[in-house]
């Protein structure tokens, strides 16, 4: 399995660790338009790869050194800085992935590759990919909502006491700030939130549940007023989701790919089953009227944002 990751600053960089350590891949190319830093990056990764799985580690300042890659993950672009939100990266990141898929689809097998975006504001960047690459929606994929979502199995982990490995939940929609939490969907130890909380005599208040909200939604920008940029997290979403791509295990991800056809295109998260052929099915979860309604604002800003393009 050879991966190609354009881009290495920060998120890059912490993207291709995090694959390096999965031990799935034999071989990883490290793009980026600075020469100098793409081969420290490497050298380093090399250094680092002593200590784990035998990858083979190489840098490249030409698109011609991802040939043969069976996934290209793009990471390349501007990264928030406080007080940025996302949407605010719209016009410099989409002339950054205007310029980076078409050399990046000049070099790679259209029959078989896969696009793994993780620039923002990620769903509109997936509809441009994807409109760009001319591959099928299933094959370019975002990384959606999947860190949101942990986030959220995070602080509700530590709310309830739990490990967040008991608990499955979902935010939908927008990787910004029109994401919908999907508490009707929400199970712990395979009961309802509500349920799970009458047993163990913990209850959830309204209160509680905003406060909830308010710190998923406002993570990122918590994280970049204390160190600059967000990293981890997206390289081990980055990293989960090779996963389920390499070893084809069907798992339900909260990504971010096309679906629709014309004027009604759209790209935001929803649960979807992820394998060897990228995304497979969509899912349409439980939603009380109110989330459903959230959802369907999240899919008019994207669209409208899009649309700026």
């Amino acid at each position: 399995m050879k991966i190609a990751i354009i881009g290495v600053g920060s998120v890059g960089s912490a993207v291709a660790t995090a694959v390096k350590n999965t031990g799935l891949v034999h071989e990883m190319v490290l793009f980026d338009r600075d020469g100098v830093r793409a081969r420290a990056a490497a050298e380093d990764l090399g250094h680092a790869a002593t200590f784990g799985f035998d990858v083979k580690i190489s840098a490249v300042n030409n698109y011609r050194g991802i040939r043969g890659s069976d996934i290209v993950i793009i990471s390349a672009g501007a990264n928030q800085k406080p007080g940025e939100t996302r949407t605010d990266l719209l016009q410099k990141n989409a002339e950054v992935i205007r310029d980076i898929v078409p050399k990046v689809m000049a070099n790679v097998d259209p029959k078989r590759v896969i696009l793994i975006l993780v620039t923002n504001p990620l769903d509109v960047m997936v509809m441009l990919a994807q409109s760009l690459s001319k591959l099928p929606p299933s094959r370019v994929i975002g990384t959606g909502t999947m860190l949101d979502s942990a986030r959220l199995r995070t602080i509700l982990s530590r709310q309830l006491s739990v490990s967040p490995q008991s608990i499955h939940s979902y935010v939908l929609g927008e990787h910004g700030d029109s994401s919908v939490i999907d508490w009707s969907s929400v199970t712990v130890g395979g009961l309802s939130l509500d349920d799970f909380c009458r047993q163990t005599k913990n209850p959830l208040t309204a209160a509680t549940r905003s406060t909830i909200e308010y710190r998923v939604h406002n993570a990122a920008y918590e994280i970049i007023r204390g160190r600059g940029a967000t990293w981890d997290g997206i390289g081990a979403a980055v990293s989960d989701l090779l996963r389920s791509i390499v070893n084809d295990e069907h798992r339900i991800l909260t990504v971010s790919t096309v679906t629709g056809t014309g004027s009604h295109v759209l790209a935001m998260s929803l649960p979807r089953v992820v394998g060897a052929s990228g995304v497979i099915a969509t899912l349409n979860p439980k939603m009380s009227s109110a989330e459903a309604n959230a959802l369907r604002r999240s899919g008019r800003i994207i669209q409208k944002n899009f649309s700026h393009l």
